[in-house]
């Protein structure tokens, strides 16, 4: 008998991205192994990623987590990866305690994941000291999130911002913009490439193309929540075409 896995997702109100590219992944899965999954979302107010707005949004997620563990799902990923780090170095592993927390009070528990958390340990997995990182971001914000990512031992070597304010203009980048951006970039002595650091920017239709561009890993903060998702739920860490990290060899 298929297991079906209720994935609960913590999202912003103006991301549009997460429940397409998380699912796209887990459902791409489900060609090549057994188990299902179905998606549930529950929404922070937010639209323009600021820092103010930001901290503000974060507040509204001990409802989302509460709200999500009524439906009994199975695992959550709270899916804005910079509204943890503004918040302070090392903020996700507080938030992720304190979220699992609120679906331990609920009698539901379930293990909870950041995409801010997953980025970092997905770096880890892959090894990687030094990196280049592209985001979406205002410059300050973006700086927040290059001392964060250092903060936790792996080195931004190169970093471009976008300087997209507002959360909507974000989901409608263009991935195929991506390649471009990244073959601008000084890639030497690069361990791994993190092609977006945000799950609102869109990303993973290019991922294959620019490992192949550049010869190195790349990873997105969506690629790399689904891969905490799937260990989180103890299932094997395996998405067809969405990456090094994903790939079976991790």
């Amino acid at each position: 008998m298929k297991k079906t896995f209720r994935i609960g997702q913590i999202v912003p109100s103006s991301n549009t991205t997460m429940e397409t590219e998380v699912p796209a992944m887990l459902l791409a899965r489900q060609q090549i192994r057994p188990e299902r999954f179905t998606f549930h979302s529950s929404r922070m107010r937010m639209k323009t990623v600021q820092k103010e707005e930001l901290a503000a949004m974060d507040a509204e997620s001990d409802r989302c987590a509460l709200e999500l563990s009524d439906a009994r799902v199975d695992v959550l990923g709270y899916a804005c990866l910079v509204a943890i780090m503004s918040m302070g170095k090392g903020y996700h592993r507080q938030s992720e305690q304190r979220l699992q927390q609120q679906t331990a009070s609920n009698q539901a528990p379930a293990p909870v994941i950041t995409s801010a958390g997953a980025l970092v340990d997905a770096l880890k997995v892959l090894n990687a000291r030094r990196i280049a990182l592209v985001a979406p971001y205002m410059k300050p914000l973006t700086q927040l999130v290059v001392d964060y990512i250092a903060a936790e031992g792996i080195e931004v070597v190169t970093w471009r911002a976008l300087e997209i304010p507002d959360n909507l203009a974000v989901g409608r980048h263009d991935p195929r913009l991506l390649p471009g951006i990244v073959t601008e970039m000084n890639l030497e002595g690069i361990d791994v490439i993190v092609l977006s650091a945000c799950v609102q920017m869109p990303s993973l239709p290019v991922v294959a193309q620019v490992e192949a561009l550049t010869g190195k890993p790349v990873v997105t903060a969506a690629v790399a929540t689904t891969y905490a998702l799937l260990k989180a739920l103890e299932l094997e860490p395996i998405v067809p075409g969405a990456g090094a990290l994903l790939s079976g060899a991790y």
